[in-house]
């Protein structure tokens, strides 16, 4: 039995309405202070151990994301979108506001999906959102996928890899947004743009991470299959 029985009302509590540093156009619930939510959040479940609250902050890959998706909307506008891994829901938010035809946001993290439905609406724009891991399914028909942070870890990043390989194989773009994580496959990317995004150093070891924005290619291997 969980402690907080009603996620809307902790998150509300817990964070503050501010702009997105990288993308102002863009407002959501954010935590002033990474350790004090993650604690809270521990506290408040019952439990050690948990992953960040990665639905409390703008991470540097999905303010890259972000940016370059405001900044270039040709990449969605009346496109259906995949934001994986949403957290906030920053980057199906931005989708949305670049004329996208619509966004379905996914995340494991069912806080993940009441900070996305408390957050699309702050922008005036509607996006499904779904806590469910969605790598074992059928692939959601969808124009372009966007993976923001998501090759931190290698059971994560091996996951991601293989799921994502479906959509290459199906001719759907896949954007990738990240500072340069441990798990990065940089061989298989191309790049698009670089950015200086101001992140929250408690989580990460800059105030100013150094992130681009990349299209994911398949491997000539796999071209060949």
């Amino acid at each position: 039995m969980t402690l907080i029985t009603d996620p809307k009302a902790f998150i509300r509590k817990e964070t503050r309405i501010k702009p997105v540093p990288h993308a102002e156009e863009i407002r959501l619930h954010l935590a002033d202070e990474a350790m004090d939510l993650w604690q809270k959040t521990e506290d408040e479940l019952g439990a050690l151990g948990l992953p960040p609250p990665f639905w409390a902050f703008a991470w540097a890959g999905g303010q890259a994301l972000a940016r370059y998706i405001l900044d270039t909307p040709d990449i969605v506008r009346g496109k259906s979108v995949l934001d994986f891994a949403s957290g906030s829901g920053l980057v199906g938010i931005a989708a949305m506001m670049a004329g996208a035809k619509s966004c379905h946001a996914v995340d494991i993290d069912p806080f993940a999906l009441e900070a996305g439905r408390l957050n699309a609406p702050l922008n005036n724009v509607s996006v499904t959102f779904e806590q469910a891991d969605i790598t074992d399914r059928p692939l959601p028909d969808v124009n372009v996928v966007f993976c923001g942070d998501v090759f931190y870890d290698k059971t994560m990043a091996d996951k991601v890899l293989s799921f994502i390989d479906k959509f290459l194989t199906n001719g759907t773009p896949v954007f990738v947004g990240d500072p340069g994580r441990s798990y990065l496959p940089n061989e298989r990317l191309q790049h698009i743009e670089t950015y200086f995004v101001p992140v929250v150093g408690a989580l990460e070891d800059a105030e100013i991470k150094k992130t681009s924005v990349y299209s994911l290619m398949l491997t000539p291997e796999q071209k060949m299959l």
